[in-house]
């Protein structure tokens, strides 16, 4: 059975066609194909390749409004030019779709249909940048192959198990009432990763605390007991929590009272700064990706080294906070971009947790490529690097929808 994987956002769009049966191995398989759209303003990235080796890209100017014409041109290169490895995009059996939040109705994969949608888009407003983007690839797949079944995972629906003293805001409880408590997100590479943790180590997961960091543009943390998810650092929105790329994570509210009493801001603007204005970039003012803060910060720029400085300083408060809800820890896991190719990173990050049991192996970590282990013999918590692998969570679960 051949799956199309959408993994949609608001800057990029990914997509992945695996092929599988209901024997899927329970370790990940390369695709069939993989392609990849960027947007940065008027600027489009596009790059495709394929199992066999063949590779395509494309750096042009894209209409900033049109991102289903380009999704529809990249999905284009499944059945033409180098990269193709279908005759006809009927050869597709299923589509599954990373969505980001499913509010408080939506938390196990479920097959597409409009009340889902209601739902998806009830709580679009929630996380602006990723619900929408997900409801618009299942709206061109209605288009492109509108006869195959669609599937919804959820990156808040790992979290569904979150206790309630983690997920209740320490507001008045008619929030939580109405909804308004602490979703966690990244939930589908947290749990993917919770999971191969175990199979490296070959270690029954029943058996395993673990604290798995995400970090990428977005950053979050899971403190995952027995395969299951008991604290995570994001909260309502994907806002909450670690410094990241352009997001603030977690500020003092005050903060923003006092910004709108005093006439700084505006409410409306308070979205646009928050996600987009701080986090690296803000700090920095150099840029939101952490190679190009290195770069800058070895050249002596301060703000840089600060903005690097304080990625660290929150990374490692919230480890020791992970930690502290598992009451011990056996595993430390680095994922995403920033995760998997940052040595620099992880070394700073683990060098001030050796009280946890933590020793880093300085030239493993230095030539770390996923997915390894990269402590010290000794060390007595493992600290592994894995890659994310949400496209091939995501086919999993359609295997079952099949």
């Amino acid at each position: 059975m051949k799956i199309l994987v959408l993994n949609s956002g608001s800057s990029s769009q990914k997509s992945a066609l695996f092929e599988l049966g209901p024997d899927a191995p329970a370790e990940p398989i390369t695709p069939l194909w993989e392609g990849r759209l960027e947007w940065h303003g008027k600027r489009e990235i596009l790059t495709v390749r394929n199992s066999h080796g063949e590779k395509h890209r494309v750096d042009s100017e894209a209409a900033v409004d049109d991102h289903q014409t380009s999704i529809t041109k990249l999905l284009q290169n499944l059945t033409s030019g180098s990269t193709a490895v279908l005759n006809s995009l009927d050869e597709i059996a299923i589509a599954g779709h990373r969505i980001v939040h499913g509010g408080p109705k939506l938390a196990q994969p479920v097959r597409v249909t409009a009340e889902v949608r209601r739902e998806i888009e009830s709580v679009a407003a929630i996380a602006p940048l990723h619900n929408q983007a997900g409801l618009e690839g299942i709206e061109l797949i209605d288009k492109v192959l509108p006869k195959i079944p669609q599937i919804a995972v959820f990156d808040t629906g790992f979290h569904r198990t979150l206790p309630l003293q983690a997920k209740v805001y320490a507001g008045p409880y008619e929030w939580y009432e109405r909804g308004i408590r602490r979703y966690g997100f990244h939930g589908i590479n947290h749990e993917y990763c919770a999971h191969r943790a175990a199979q490296l180590l070959k270690r029954d997961i029943s058996s395993l605390k673990i604290t798995s960091c995400h970090l990428g543009n977005g950053c979050s943390l899971a403190a995952v007991d027995g395969g299951e998810s008991i604290d995570t650092t994001m909260g309502f929105t994907p806002l909450e929590g670690l410094m990241m790329g352009t997001r603030s994570g977690s500020v003092d509210p005050g903060i923003l009272t006092h910004l709108i009493r005093t006439g700084n801001i505006k409410t409306e603007d308070l979205d646009n700064v928050l996600n987009h204005q701080s986090g690296l970039l803000g700090v920095s003012g150099v840029s939101s990706d952490m190679r190009e803060v290195l770069a800058a910060a070895a050249k002596g720029n301060a703000r840089a080294k600060l903005a690097f400085d304080i990625f660290i300083h929150r990374l490692n408060s919230e480890i020791g906070s992970m930690a502290a809800s598992l009451g011990e820890l056996d595993v430390l896991v680095f994922t995403a971009g920033i995760g998997e190719n940052s040595p620099e990173v992880r070394e700073a990050a683990c060098s001030r947790l050796k009280f946890l049991g933590i020793e880093l192996d300085p030239d493993a970590n230095a030539t770390a490529k996923p997915d390894t282990d990269i402590a010290t013999a000794g060390s007595r918590v493992r600290v592994l690097v894995i890659a994310a692998q949400e496209d091939w969570a995501i086919a999993r679960e359609c295997v079952r929808f099949g």
